[in-house]
């Protein structure tokens, strides 16, 4: 395993991410599954295990926890967030800390971060009568923070002020970076902006939720022809390797064998190759008309139709580069009240959107295309007709007995 120096701490290359973590028919995480995960990255050299307060609908805190328990405190750092991103009644920073310090299990978290500081959420965590900033300022005074950082989806301008702000209390940022994002996203001036600061960086979605490691069938024969015992993640992953100011690369897992493919490419480190670097920008240049969703969800827990907003736009993704019938079924069955057509418009999900996707009109261009496909029940129905119709021209021509 790479490890990289922050602070005193040797933390390793690879981090845990536990937002996906494997779950259950019913939705609920599969404890032992994810048991199994992070046996097998401990067993490898993994200590950076991050989580978040309302990842998997506020229980990764208590799985990770539990888990974690059966190690040594010291052997592992553990790192959460507060929610001031999330629209809330009441954002009290000690209760919710005292909660978050419960339901992992421990006495103090090595790194905590203020989850998602952007231009909507700016102003809660700066906000004096709220005192956010200056009690997490505290607690690690206290010891009970050991390293206070923040996660951005900003943009290069709004980065720069929060910065400007409270920076000098900030040792590191979480910022989602990838070789789509890098210019999709900015993320080549925001990486550029915390180094200039000397602000060690963690990455988050270096495989943009898994869709760097499915480009299109064209790319993907061309990378595994590159490198036949490769996977295509280990690409978006080796594409990081090359900047120095990266403490940690985070890994949203959801099985043992991403486990263990993930761990393969860490411990071989193997920098990309210059064609290998011009392919992946090629392949970025092809994707970018895809709407950038990473399937945080957020936006669903604030929609009033109680809406899958994360599956309308990957399956709109789907139907911008091919009019895929197995793409539109995604919708076709739903309750009408479920489907895109039910979106209101309010914009919930636009204003709390990390990636500022103007989701309505997202929506808008779903429906409209599916409404233009052809329905799988109407085939189904055709089919069945035509089958019919040939049984019943079969008995026509059957000799009599």
């Amino acid at each position: 395993m790479v490890y990289r120096d922050f602070l005193g701490e040797h933390l390793s290359l690879l981090g845990f991410g536990a937002m996906r973590l494997p779950t259950l028919e019913n939705g609920e995480i599969d404890r032992k599954g994810a048991e199994d995960m992070i046996a097998c990255a401990i067993a490898e050299g993994v200590n950076y295990f991050d989580t978040a307060y309302p990842y998997h609908g506020g229980m990764s805190e208590c799985v990770l926890g539990e888990i974690l328990a059966k190690y040594p405190r010291e052997s592992f750092y553990l790192a959460d967030k507060f929610p001031g991103h999330q629209l809330m009644k009441c954002y009290d920073p000690a209760a919710i800390f005292e909660e978050q310090l419960e339901k992992c299990g421990v006495e103090y978290f090595d790194f905590y971060l203020l989850h998602n500081v952007y231009e909507r959420s700016m102003g809660v965590y700066t906000d004096p009568e709220i005192g956010i900033l200056e009690y997490f300022i505290e607690q690690k005074k206290r010891g009970r923070i050991k390293h206070l950082g923040f996660s951005t989806h900003a943009l290069t301008d709004g980065l720069r002020e929060f910065l400007d702000l409270a920076g000098e209390h900030m040792e590191f940022c979480q910022i989602q970076m990838n070789y789509l994002d890098y210019t999709l996203q900015d993320a080549k001036g925001k990486y550029e902006l915390l180094s200039e600061r000397n602000i060690p960086v963690i990455i988050m979605e270096p495989v943009r939720g898994g869709r760097l490691a499915s480009p299109s069938c064209e790319a993907a024969n061309a990378l595994l022809k590159m490198r036949p015992d490769e996977s295509l993640a280990s690409y978006a992953f080796r594409w990081l390797f090359d900047f120095d100011n990266i403490a940690v690369i985070l890994s949203g897992m959801s099985n043992t064998e991403q486990v263990r493919d993930n761990i393969k490419t860490f411990n071989s480190f193997e920098r990309l190759t210059d064609t290998e670097r011009a392919l992946l920008c090629a392949i970025a240049d092809e994707m970018l008309n895809s709407i950038p969703c990473t399937g945080c969800r957020y936006c669903t827990d604030g929609c009033p139709m109680g809406l899958d907003i994360p599956l309308f736009i990957s399956t709109l993704n789907e139907l911008r580069v091919s009019s895929s019938m197995n793409a539109s079924m995604k919708v076709e069955f739903l309750p009408e009240d479920k489907k895109p057509s039910a979106c209101i418009g309010c914009g919930a999900c636009s204003s709390i959107c990390p990636q500022s996707i103007d989701v309505p009109a997202a929506l808008a261009e779903l429906s409209k295309k599916v409404d233009a496909m052809p329905k799988w029940a109407d085939i189904s129905r055709e089919r069945e007709e035509a089958a019919e119709r040939m049984k019943a021209a079969k008995n026509a021509t059957r000799p009599a007995d």
